[in-house]
């Protein structure tokens, strides 16, 4: 029974007391330490502030007793915060949120900041000490009595500083009373024992003048020194000298120190300032006011001091955007600072914004959100990924806004690694086959093929063998040159994922015809290109005993650069780093049949509407390839040469590059090239004769002429489920037990092959049979 009243207090007390912080020795009557709540697996960091009754006697204690009194019921965002306290017979006990003594940032951690972030800190600091007086004397009419470098604190997180030191405040008409010897350098000189001040803020301005002068200048040791401004900045001298000034009366108020120092050129008016008060009252704000206080905020953070970010700043960007209406403004800066954040901390304090947003209707949320995913997918769980965010952004291939649809293409780049099978396999594959054949801009064509080849590596080896090639053709046969070149390009940069069988059987007869394309830089490309692929076969012809390692990755779920094919194919690996292409002048395909009609008869409709510089965009396109294709390629400095001086707005030799493009930008249109091939032929030097002999090979010559712009259109109304690209139901991968086997689905995908075959061959010889009637001259003689 006895040993329950003779049981410590302290016990009950809910925090672990630690070490103690030094920097308040004789300064003050409390000891500072560090401290953790009690009962948590993490442990809330906080300061407890312990006063011993033994030493400090009964005089001592009543000041401390006061102090306690006092906190606890001052609650202001600049005033020190009180959590708890105890009193037993041997200790007072007052703990704090978790802060360190002024005295002990400046000798310590300011001397490491640059000065501009200095000075910025310095000026949001002295603001929030100015603005603490403003509320105790104007608004609790109250005298803090005390206010020097010893009496303010520093959040160890944010860098806040708050005003403590409470122990010898008053109120504003009590009479004014000496402080301890240790604090008499603080006194103003008008100061006697019972006197009353001449204005109830005058004492306090004056300490703040002192706080002023050692915040730049260091410790305070005679009052002769505050005529001495030091290094105090000029912006704030005049202010400065009025607070130091012998006739107290002459003592500004708090309240017009604010306002003087927060107008333009003020003290007060910085970045720094202004966006930390602007967070304070961001409720109050209007939308359009958020807006853009979130564009510029992104582009400031970095100047701000370190801590003030992470630890002050993003804690209300995140409460702007549970409970307020930032929607994806408040995106860029939230992610920039939660970049800073330990992985845990992210995935618990910003993953469930971004799951949030991706769930939103609103386009201009959504656009925002995959212009940024590069800066957050590293931070995304594979799980959250699949479960919360693909199925949003797959909405976006179908979306109706040409700019959704091209960064969501985009956004796969980032995505693929973490994306399972079906997403990555199925789905995408899926509306990638419907964008490259059938969107209707030609900036998306080619970024899907561009994208398709950059995601490679992490498609399933079956599915990249059944998929790759055919897809990669089909975009040889698109009516937009970069298009075209983007195919071209992609068979190069996937070259270690093709048989050598395909390569010979497949792939050199789809680039061959494009040796005669009506772009420049589509024939550059190809004669490169093919020239890499010949060297390729040449090289296993000479040896062949390295046909297996220059198909190693054929079958590879996780490919490495290390083997013979791409040591040898560095014109290939190179053009895996081309550049998404930058849509500008590209517009609709025609699906008027006028149009169409005038399209057959004089040009392609590729050309009826590529700018100039998309045309010639393609003659540099794979400069960075070509440079180490120059072992292998004779001819590689002549075509060098001949393409270096070519303008270019789409540089296909760096993939990896951040440029995207936009869609919306215009671009002049080209002035049109003449395509008729008869007067291409003749202005080569080659006369009709010469080829007479060939027109056995060929049962109609002519009709190949305007028939293979059709063809392609006709080509391009279908998916990749053609001869050369086979469907995603007959792949049946190795390793993929809960996808079904079933015979009977992979006998009718087969046979509605089949009947599309036949039905396309059908139409075709239908057509060919129309214009045999209608142009007779066209057979051959």
């Amino acid at each position: 029974m006895w040993s329950f009243f003779s049981r410590d207090p302290a016990k009950d007390f809910p925090y672990e007391i630690g070490e103690p912080i030094p920097g308040l020795e004789n300064k003050s009557i409390w000891t500072i330490h560090r401290a953790k709540r009690k009962g948590t697996t993490t442990g809330e960091d906080v300061s407890v502030f312990v006063f011993d009754v033994k030493n400090g006697g009964e005089q001592q204690l009543d000041i401390a007793r006061s102090a306690v009194k006092r906190l606890k019921t001052l609650r202001h965002p600049s005033i020190l915060a009180y959590l708890d306290s105890l009193e037993t017979d041997k200790m007072v006990y007052l703990a704090t949120e978790r802060v360190e003594p002024l005295y002990n940032r400046l000798t310590q951690k300011c001397n490491s900041e640059n000065e501009s972030k200095k000075e910025l800190y310095f000026s949001w600091g002295i603001f929030q000490i100015t603005r603490a007086l403003n509320f105790l004397n104007n608004d609790g009419n109250l005298r803090h009595n005390n206010v020097n470098l010893w009496t303010v604190f520093v959040n160890e997180e944010s860098g806040e500083w708050k005003l403590g030191g409470v122990e010898y405040m008053t109120a504003v008409d009590t009479l004014y009373n000496l402080l301890p010897a240790t604090f008499q350098v603080y006194q103003p000189p008008e100061a006697k024992e019972n006197m009353k001040p001449a204005t109830k803020c005058s004492v306090d301005m004056w300490g703040l003048g002192c706080l002023i002068w050692e915040t730049y200048n260091g410790t305070l040791n005679t009052t002769s020194q505050l005529k001495i401004t030091g290094q105090i900045p000029k912006q704030i001298t005049m202010v400065y000298r009025e607070l130091t000034g012998a006739n107290p009366e002459g003592r500004p108020n708090p309240a017009d120190v604010i306002a003087r120092c927060r107008s333009n050129g003020g003290f007060f008016k910085n970045n720094l300032v202004d966006a930390l008060l602007f967070l304070e009252e961001i409720q109050m704000k209007e939308r359009g006011e958020k807006g853009r206080f979130f564009s510029q905020l992104a582009a400031q953070l970095d100047s701000f001091p370190d801590g003030v970010g992470r630890y002050k700043i993003l804690p209300q960007l995140l409460a702007a955007f549970e409970f307020g209406d930032a929607g994806s403004a408040v995106l860029p800066p939230l992610l920039q600072l939660g970049s800073q954040l330990p992985d845990a901390e992210y995935q618990r304090r910003v993953v469930p914004c971004v799951v949030k947003l991706f769930a939103s209707n609103d386009r201009a949320t959504r656009l925002r959100l995959l212009q940024q995913l590069d800066r957050f997918v590293d931070h995304l769980q594979s799980a959250t990924v699949n479960e919360a965010i693909f199925p949003q952004v797959a909405r976006g291939f179908l979306d109706t806004n040409p700019a959704i649809r091209e960064e969501t293409i985009r956004s796969v780049v980032h995505l693929a690694p973490k994306l399972d099978y079906n997403n990555l396999n199925v789905e995408t594959l899926r509306y990638f086959a419907k964008l490259q054949s059938k969107d209707e801009q030609g900036g998306i064509r080619t970024n899907t093929t561009v994208c398709l080849g950059k995601i490679a590596q992490h498609l399933h080896p079956q599915i990249r063998q059944k998929v790759l090639i055919g897809a990669f053709i089909r975009g040889t046969r698109d009516s937009f040159p970069p298009a075209r070149i983007a195919s071209i390009l992609a068979l190069a940069a996937t070259q270690q994922y093709f048989l050598l069988q395909e390569v010979a059987n497949r792939i050199l007869p789809a680039l061959c015809p494009l040796t005669t394309d009506v772009d420049k830089g589509v024939r550059d490309n190809a004669f490169r290109i093919i020239r890499g692929f010949l060297s390729k076969l040449e090289t296993v012809s000479e040896d062949p005993g390295l046909r297996e390692s220059m198909e190693a990755d054929v079958n590879t779920a996780t490919p490495s650069l290390s083997n013979a094919a791409a040591t040898w194919a560095g014109w290939a690996v190179t053009a895996v780093t081309a550049k998404f292409y930058r849509s500008q002048s590209d517009t609709p395909k025609s699906s008027n049949a006028h149009s169409t009609s005038r399209i057959l008869l004089n040009k392609p409709a590729s050309l009826e509407q590529a700018s100039s510089s998309q045309s010639s965009a393609s003659t540099t396109a794979t400069t960075s390839s070509a440079t180490s294709m120059t072992s292998l390629d004779p001819d590689h400095e002549h075509d060098t040469q001949n393409t270096q001086n070519t303008n270019s707005d789409c540089d296909w030799d760096c993939w990896d590059a951040d440029n995207w493009g936009d869609m919306e930008q215009q671009s002049t249109t080209a002035p049109s090239v003449p395509l008729n091939p008869a007067s291409s032929i003749s202005s080569s030097g080659h006369s009709p004769k010469a080829n007479e002999q060939w027109t056995s090979l060929e049962e109609e010559p002519e009709e190949e002429t305007t028939q293979g712009v059709q063809d392609k259109n006709d080509s391009s109304e279908v998916g990749w489920e053609d001869s050369e690209f086979q469907s995603l139901e007959d792949v049946q991968p190795l390793e993929q037990p809960n996808i079904p086997s079933g015979n009977n689905k992979y006998e009718e995908a087969r046979r509605k092959r089949e009947e599309r075959k036949l039905a396309r061959q059908r139409q075709m010889e239908a057509k060919r049979a129309v214009k045999l009637r209608t142009n007779p001259a066209a057979k051959k003689i």
